[in-house]
């Protein structure tokens, strides 16, 4: 059976992303390595663009619920979060202390030894299952999806509980990134 391909085929979309780490490993149980994705998202608000609608940062993957502004490219903002936050991560498993380090290089290495296009490390999986947000109703439901994530995997009772996580703008609490409200 052949696998479902997930496209950007309209750069100024809002679209819902998942962008997982290689192997699904549990990187972002460390602080260090979920300030460089919560970072990254915030150079990228600032300099490339990026509308945030909603964002979740899990154990193993990132959910988005993103857009462009008129004349940039989702695509485009996407591959080089993925290409500046794989290296800065994976730069930082080599300078701090980390217990799980040998063995999660070794899987980076590993995925990325017969790539042409992987210098080193492979961090993230190809692609981000992009999915277009044609309705309001999917754009809600998505919204809905990615804000659950961590009640789902038990971590917190409440969406908004999670610091990681746009639910806690939507709930009127300060976030961590800024989010633009979806409305509709």
């Amino acid at each position: 059976m052949a696998s479902t391909q997930y496209f950007i085929r309209n750069p100024e979309e809002t679209y819902f992303l998942t962008m997982t780490v290689v192997d699904w490993v549990d990187v972002f149980t460390r602080d260090a390595y979920k300030c460089i994705v919560v970072d990254s998202l915030r150079f990228c608000q600032e300099n490339k663009e990026l509308i945030l609608y909603g964002w979740c940062l899990m154990s193993n993957h990132l959910h988005l619920l993103a857009a462009a502004q008129p004349n940039f490219d989702v695509s485009d903002i996407g591959r080089d979060f993925k290409k500046f936050t794989s290296k800065k991560i994976v730069r930082t498993m080599q300078e701090i202390p980390e217990s799980r380090c040998e063995w999660m290089l070794h899987r980076f290495s590993f995925a990325g030894k017969y790539r042409s296009n992987i210098e080193n490390f492979k961090f993230w999986q190809d692609g981000n299952r992009a999915k277009a947000c044609v309705t309001p109703e999917f754009a809600h439901q998505k919204l809905a999806y990615l804000h659950d994530n961590p009640v789902r995997a038990r971590i917190v009772e409440t969406p908004e509980d999670y610091l990681h996580s746009s639910a806690r703008n939507y709930a009127g609490k300060a976030g961590l990134l800024e989010v633009m409200p979806l409305f509709g």
